[in-house]
Protein backbone atom coordinates (compact mmCIF):
# COMPACT_ATOMS: atom_id res chain seq x y z
CA UNK A 1 0.00 0.00 0.00
CA UNK A 2 2.72 2.23 1.36
CA UNK A 3 4.57 1.91 -2.36
CA UNK A 4 1.71 2.61 -4.56
CA UNK A 5 0.80 6.30 -2.15
CA UNK A 6 3.94 7.10 -3.17
CA UNK A 7 3.94 6.29 -6.53
CA UNK A 8 0.47 8.36 -7.36
CA UNK A 9 2.19 11.04 -4.94
CA UNK A 10 5.26 11.22 -7.13
CA UNK A 11 2.89 11.07 -10.17
CA UNK A 12 0.85 14.33 -9.05
CA UNK A 13 3.90 16.29 -7.77
CA UNK A 14 5.39 15.75 -11.65
CA UNK A 15 2.32 17.18 -13.10
CA UNK A 16 0.68 20.75 -14.03
CA UNK A 17 -2.66 20.86 -11.73
CA UNK A 18 -4.49 19.32 -14.62
CA UNK A 19 -2.50 16.24 -14.08
CA UNK A 20 -2.73 16.23 -10.62
CA UNK A 21 -6.39 16.17 -10.85
CA UNK A 22 -6.19 13.40 -13.29
CA UNK A 23 -3.99 11.64 -10.26
CA UNK A 24 -6.31 12.23 -7.73
CA UNK A 25 -9.75 10.69 -9.63
CA UNK A 26 -7.59 7.77 -10.40
CA UNK A 27 -6.56 7.12 -7.11
CA UNK A 28 -9.62 6.54 -5.72
CA UNK A 29 -12.01 5.50 -8.50
CA UNK A 30 -8.97 3.05 -9.85
CA UNK A 31 -5.84 2.46 -7.49
CA UNK A 32 -7.56 2.16 -4.09
CA UNK A 33 -10.32 0.19 -5.28
CA UNK A 34 -7.38 -2.20 -6.65
CA UNK A 35 -6.17 -2.61 -3.40
CA UNK A 36 -9.38 -4.29 -2.12
CA UNK A 37 -8.99 -3.09 1.36
CA UNK A 38 -12.10 -2.98 3.99
CA UNK A 39 -13.46 0.14 5.14
CA UNK A 40 -10.74 0.57 7.96
CA UNK A 41 -8.00 0.20 5.25
CA UNK A 42 -9.58 2.15 3.07
CA UNK A 43 -9.79 5.32 5.46
CA UNK A 44 -6.37 4.76 6.57
CA UNK A 45 -5.22 4.63 2.93
CA UNK A 46 -7.19 7.97 2.00
CA UNK A 47 -5.51 9.59 5.12
CA UNK A 48 -2.12 8.76 4.64
CA UNK A 49 -2.32 9.60 0.81
CA UNK A 50 -3.68 13.07 1.56
CA UNK A 51 -1.46 13.67 4.26
CA UNK A 52 1.74 12.56 1.78
CA UNK A 53 1.13 14.33 -1.12
CA UNK A 54 -0.21 17.82 0.76
CA UNK A 55 3.64 17.05 2.93
CA UNK A 56 5.18 16.40 -0.39
CA UNK A 57 3.82 19.55 -2.14
CA UNK A 58 4.94 21.77 0.79
CA UNK A 59 8.36 20.37 0.12
CA UNK A 60 7.91 20.77 -3.24
CA UNK A 61 7.89 24.78 -3.06
CA UNK A 62 4.13 25.80 -2.46
CA UNK A 63 3.91 27.80 0.55
CA UNK A 64 1.66 27.16 3.92
CA UNK A 65 -0.54 30.17 3.00
CA UNK A 66 -1.10 28.30 -0.58
CA UNK A 67 -1.84 25.30 1.11
CA UNK A 68 -4.34 27.41 3.08
CA UNK A 69 -2.63 26.27 6.47
CA UNK A 70 -2.90 30.17 7.88
CA UNK A 71 -5.88 31.64 9.07
CA UNK A 72 -7.04 28.62 11.35
CA UNK A 73 -8.91 31.25 13.42
CA UNK A 74 -11.10 33.05 10.26
CA UNK A 75 -11.43 29.63 8.92
CA UNK A 76 -12.76 27.76 12.28
CA UNK A 77 -15.48 31.55 12.87
CA UNK A 78 -16.46 30.94 9.48
CA UNK A 79 -16.69 26.98 9.43
CA UNK A 80 -18.90 26.83 12.93
CA UNK A 81 -21.11 29.34 11.34
CA UNK A 82 -21.25 27.17 8.26
CA UNK A 83 -22.01 24.37 10.15
CA UNK A 84 -25.33 25.77 11.33
CA UNK A 85 -26.80 24.81 7.92
CA UNK A 86 -26.74 21.08 7.83
CA UNK A 87 -27.40 20.77 11.28
CA UNK A 88 -30.56 22.73 10.79
CA UNK A 89 -31.35 20.74 7.43
CA UNK A 90 -31.01 17.63 8.90
CA UNK A 91 -32.85 18.51 12.21
CA UNK A 92 -35.94 19.59 10.15
CA UNK A 93 -35.33 16.17 7.53
CA UNK A 94 -36.21 14.17 11.20
CA UNK A 95 -39.20 16.51 12.66
CA UNK A 96 -41.17 15.35 9.30
CA UNK A 97 -42.15 11.82 9.54
CA UNK A 98 -42.02 10.38 5.83
CA UNK A 99 -38.60 11.79 5.39
CA UNK A 100 -37.28 10.23 8.51
CA UNK A 101 -38.57 6.83 7.43
CA UNK A 102 -37.18 7.45 4.01
CA UNK A 103 -33.80 7.91 6.11
CA UNK A 104 -34.19 4.80 8.12
CA UNK A 105 -34.86 2.53 5.29
CA UNK A 106 -31.61 1.06 5.13
CA UNK A 107 -29.98 -1.54 7.62
CA UNK A 108 -27.75 0.33 10.03
CA UNK A 109 -23.79 -0.33 9.50
CA UNK A 110 -22.25 -2.71 11.92
CA UNK A 111 -19.31 -0.03 12.70
CA UNK A 112 -21.59 2.90 12.60
CA UNK A 113 -19.69 4.47 15.73
CA UNK A 114 -16.18 4.02 13.76
CA UNK A 115 -17.96 5.71 10.53
CA UNK A 116 -19.00 8.45 12.15
CA UNK A 117 -15.56 8.95 14.67
CA UNK A 118 -13.14 7.65 12.58
CA UNK A 119 -14.00 6.70 9.10
CA UNK A 120 -15.54 9.88 8.12
CA UNK A 121 -13.14 12.89 10.17
CA UNK A 122 -9.77 10.84 8.75
CA UNK A 123 -10.60 8.55 5.77
CA UNK A 124 -12.99 11.08 3.74
CA UNK A 125 -12.86 14.80 5.36
CA UNK A 126 -9.37 15.08 6.51
CA UNK A 127 -8.07 13.25 2.98
CA UNK A 128 -10.55 14.53 1.19
CA UNK A 129 -10.09 18.48 1.88
CA UNK A 130 -5.71 18.04 2.32
CA UNK A 131 -6.08 16.78 -1.79
CA UNK A 132 -8.97 19.23 -3.28
CA UNK A 133 -9.10 22.54 -1.03
CA UNK A 134 -5.12 22.41 0.09
CA UNK A 135 -3.02 20.97 -3.00
CA UNK A 136 -5.05 21.02 -5.81
CA UNK A 137 -6.82 24.21 -4.73
CA UNK A 138 -3.23 25.35 -4.63
CA UNK A 139 -1.73 24.47 -7.74
CA UNK A 140 -5.03 24.87 -9.34
CA UNK A 141 -4.34 29.01 -8.10
CA UNK A 142 -1.18 29.58 -9.75
CA UNK A 143 -1.81 28.33 -13.33
CA UNK A 144 -5.34 30.10 -13.63
CA UNK A 145 -7.13 32.11 -11.07
CA UNK A 146 -10.01 32.41 -13.36
CA UNK A 147 -10.98 28.75 -14.17
CA UNK A 148 -9.23 26.95 -10.90
CA UNK A 149 -12.62 26.21 -9.14
CA UNK A 150 -13.74 24.42 -12.45
CA UNK A 151 -10.91 22.11 -12.08
CA UNK A 152 -11.18 21.46 -8.89
CA UNK A 153 -15.36 21.05 -8.61
CA UNK A 154 -15.21 18.86 -11.52
CA UNK A 155 -12.53 16.50 -10.14
CA UNK A 156 -14.26 16.51 -6.90
CA UNK A 157 -17.01 15.08 -8.19
CA UNK A 158 -15.32 12.69 -10.48
CA UNK A 159 -13.28 11.51 -7.08
CA UNK A 160 -17.01 10.00 -5.99
CA UNK A 161 -17.65 7.99 -8.93
CA UNK A 162 -16.66 4.73 -7.95
CA UNK A 163 -17.90 5.31 -4.13
CA UNK A 164 -21.64 5.96 -6.01
CA UNK A 165 -21.42 2.41 -7.88
CA UNK A 166 -20.65 0.41 -5.08
CA UNK A 167 -23.12 1.81 -3.12
CA UNK A 168 -25.89 1.89 -5.54
CA UNK A 169 -26.04 5.40 -5.88
CA UNK A 170 -27.27 7.12 -9.05
CA UNK A 171 -24.12 7.96 -10.56
CA UNK A 172 -24.03 10.94 -12.63
CA UNK A 173 -26.21 12.73 -9.75
CA UNK A 174 -24.09 11.99 -7.44
CA UNK A 175 -21.25 13.77 -9.34
CA UNK A 176 -23.37 16.81 -9.96
CA UNK A 177 -23.61 16.86 -6.24
CA UNK A 178 -20.17 16.53 -5.29
CA UNK A 179 -19.07 19.00 -7.57
CA UNK A 180 -21.20 21.09 -6.24
CA UNK A 181 -20.79 20.67 -3.15
CA UNK A 182 -16.93 21.43 -4.41
CA UNK A 183 -18.23 24.90 -5.73
CA UNK A 184 -18.93 25.37 -1.77
CA UNK A 185 -15.86 23.80 -0.01
CA UNK A 186 -13.96 26.03 -2.35
CA UNK A 187 -15.82 29.47 -1.95
CA UNK A 188 -15.77 28.57 1.89
CA UNK A 189 -11.37 28.20 1.15
CA UNK A 190 -11.02 31.49 -0.69
CA UNK A 191 -12.86 33.62 1.85
CA UNK A 192 -11.46 32.61 4.16
CA UNK A 193 -7.68 31.64 3.23
CA UNK A 194 -7.97 28.35 5.24
CA UNK A 195 -8.63 24.92 4.83
CA UNK A 196 -10.12 24.80 8.31
CA UNK A 197 -13.31 26.43 7.11
CA UNK A 198 -14.35 23.91 4.13
CA UNK A 199 -13.08 21.10 6.69
CA UNK A 200 -15.99 21.70 9.08
CA UNK A 201 -18.54 22.01 6.94
CA UNK A 202 -17.80 18.84 4.99
CA UNK A 203 -17.72 17.02 8.45
CA UNK A 204 -21.08 18.42 9.92
CA UNK A 205 -22.30 17.10 6.44
CA UNK A 206 -21.29 14.06 6.23
CA UNK A 207 -20.48 13.08 10.03
CA UNK A 208 -24.39 14.71 10.01
CA UNK A 209 -25.63 12.90 8.05
CA UNK A 210 -24.73 9.67 9.30
CA UNK A 211 -26.03 10.48 12.77
CA UNK A 212 -29.28 11.74 11.19
CA UNK A 213 -29.58 8.49 9.86
CA UNK A 214 -28.60 6.52 13.03
CA UNK A 215 -31.29 8.57 15.07
CA UNK A 216 -33.52 7.91 12.06
CA UNK A 217 -32.88 4.31 13.04
CA UNK A 218 -33.47 4.12 16.68
CA UNK A 219 -37.07 6.25 15.88
CA UNK A 220 -38.35 3.48 13.44
CA UNK A 221 -37.26 0.70 15.89
CA UNK A 222 -38.64 2.65 19.01
CA UNK A 223 -41.59 3.32 16.56
CA UNK A 224 -42.75 -0.48 15.94
CA UNK A 225 -41.83 -1.58 19.67
CA UNK A 226 -44.67 0.41 20.57
CA UNK A 227 -46.61 -0.94 18.70
CA UNK A 228 -46.32 -4.60 19.87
Amino acid sequence: MTSRVAAVTGTAMSCTAAGCAAALVAWNNLVLPAMDLGPRGRAAANAGFGVALAAATRAAGVSATELGWRGAGKGLRWGTASVVLPVAAYTVMLAVPPVRRRMAAGARRADHTEWVFVHIPFGTVLAEELLFRSVLYALTRRESRRWHRVLTSVAFGLWHVAPARHAGDSVPGTVALTALSGVVFDELRRRTGSVVAPMLLHLASNAGGAVAVGIATRLRTSERDARR
